[in-house]
């Protein structure tokens, strides 16, 4: 910042000092009518101060209005008969005018100016382009090492009929993890297609994922294996939900197990679905691969089918054209952001809304950010990932105070509990009225409709049992 706006800056941040203090200290924040309308006035007088002050081309300064903003709206609020409309609306235009200033659009530096202000970063954004990384798997080419066989092709057909949906999912999903996850495979010189391959399979990209037998997260690691590759749980938080922990664990587990079963990648995928300890005996009786038939048909079933369907996907993501397959356009990198108020996920996908992506940000912002519980608010300051696509909604939507207030409104929303309910035996000399009034009902008819006892003889028997309704 250049020394005019550093003076700007100091100016304004002491003057606003002084003009708070002079309501602290001056008039006593009474309910009379007449102070309320000068300290409303004051209010108003020191929002459009703080507007005026806004430099442009001064992140500080820009913050610093904000926040100035903020505070006097907070005061606002407080005062019986003061207009937060005329508060906020100031705020929104202070908003505004920095997202028109910063033209945001989709370029590198109106991106970065966008995430000064946020307080973050970009995550991943020098990855080599989908499909033009690494494609070798010990020196061969994987296309090549992918025997297009009958099980394959069968599996290829199901991609592209029934399963495509998923396999669309997938790699939306996918895009935007992929500068969390990539760079394990980049490390073990990997290639990324079989990491695709394997998501798709085991999860669809979806990073809350769990199975019957146990398995968690987007590569759905067991228990057991997750724990020898260091998948944890810390603070209450299963690290297999991690993306990129997940997929560090995964490309050390394909390594071993290439190390193990001679760099036959078939037996390997058949050892992470369906165990090493199996697939391991079976190698060392038959020395052969996955597609010999005393191999293959000692494996179960789900294995003989994961192991084509994985390939086949992997196939898919290195050529799709080759069955008229479309997948979406690549999708730009992540970003960090600094949360400028407390929000919570579910707050956050509402405001980003649907640009960019039009079944929303849920489900991103869920992967992205797996440890946040989604309807639990995250205290101002919080590092949260977003996608670099999101940015412009970020700044015109979750920054306006009044769509955030509307959206706190949904939050807080609660829908009513159903009554709880208590099991009663009539007795002798029992009538309804009577274990109404016990009950602390003021009427018999809420414990009628719920056993279903016809008025209006409201006729019960000793020995029948009904449902009492907690009223007192």
């Amino acid at each position: 910042m250049n020394k005019t706006g550093a003076w700007r800056t100091l100016a304004v941040s002491t003057a606003f000092g002084i003009f708070m203090l002079n309501i602290a200290n001056g008039a006593s924040w009474t309910e009379s009518r007449a102070n309320a309308r000068a300290q409303s006035s004051m209010l108003y007088s020191a929002a459009d101060t703080a507007v005026k002050s806004f430099n442009a081309d001064a992140p500080i300064s820009q913050m610093e209005s904000l926040k100035q903003l903020r505070t006097i709206l907070q005061r606002c609020q407080r005062l019986r008969g003061c207009e937060q409309a005329r508060i906020i609306e100031q705020y929104e235009k202070l908003v505004m005018s920095s997202a028109a200033n910063a033209h945001l659009q989709d370029d590198a530096a109106a991106t970065q100016a966008l995430l000064t202000r946020s307080g973050g970063h970009l995550i991943g954004a020098k990855l080599p382009e989908m499909h033009r990384s690494m494609t070798l798997l010990r020196g061969q080419r994987l296309s090549e090492l992918i025997d297009l066989n009958e099980p394959v092709k069968a599996a290829l057909g199901d991609w592209l009929s029934s399963m495509r949906p998923q396999l669309i999912e997938a790699y939306k999903n996918y895009a935007y993890m992929r500068p969390l996850m990539l760079p394990a495979y980049q490390n073990a010189e990997l290639p990324e297609a079989l990491l695709f391959g394997i998501l798709a399979k085991e999860s669809a990209g979806r990073v809350h994922a769990y199975s019957k037998a146990g398995a968690v997260g987007p590569l759905q690691f067991m228990p057991a294996t997750a724990m020898r590759f260091g998948l944890l749980t810390h603070n209450g938080f299963d690290t297999r939900l991690d993306p990129s922990a997940a997929a560090n664990a995964n490309a050390r587990y394909i390594e071993e197990q290439l190390g193990k079963l001679n760099n036959d990648l078939e037996l390997v995928l058949a050892a992470y679905n369906g165990g090493e300890g199996r697939v391991g005996r079976l190698y060392a009786e038959h020395k052969q691969g996955f597609w010999n038939d005393a191999v293959y048909q000692s494996l179960p079933e789900e294995t003989r089918n994961y192991v084509p369907s994985v390939l086949a996907a992997a196939y898919l993501f290195l050529h799709p054209g080759e069955f008229g397959l479309d997948f979406p356009e690549a999708i730009g990198a992540t970003a960090e952001v600094k949360l400028g108020n407390a929000v919570s996920l579910s707050e956050l996908a509402i405001c980003l809304g649907q640009t960019g992506r039009e079944e929303g940000w849920f489900r991103t912002l869920r992967n992205l950010n797996p440890a946040v519980q989604p309807d639990r608010r995250q205290p101002a300051g919080t590092a949260f990932l977003i996608p670099e696509a999101a940015l412009p909604s970020y700044a015109k939507q979750c920054l306006s105070v009044k769509f955030m207030t509307q959206i706190a409104g949904l939050h807080e929303a609660r829908v009513p509990s159903a009554a709880s309910l208590v099991g009663y035996v009539v007795r002798q000399g029992d009538t309804l009225a009577a274990i109404a009034r016990k009950a602390g009902c003021s009427s018999v008819g809420i414990i009628a409709t719920i056993n279903e006892i016809p008025a209006p003889q409201f006729a019960i028997k000793p020995g029948q049992r009904i449902k009492l309704p907690s009223c007192g």
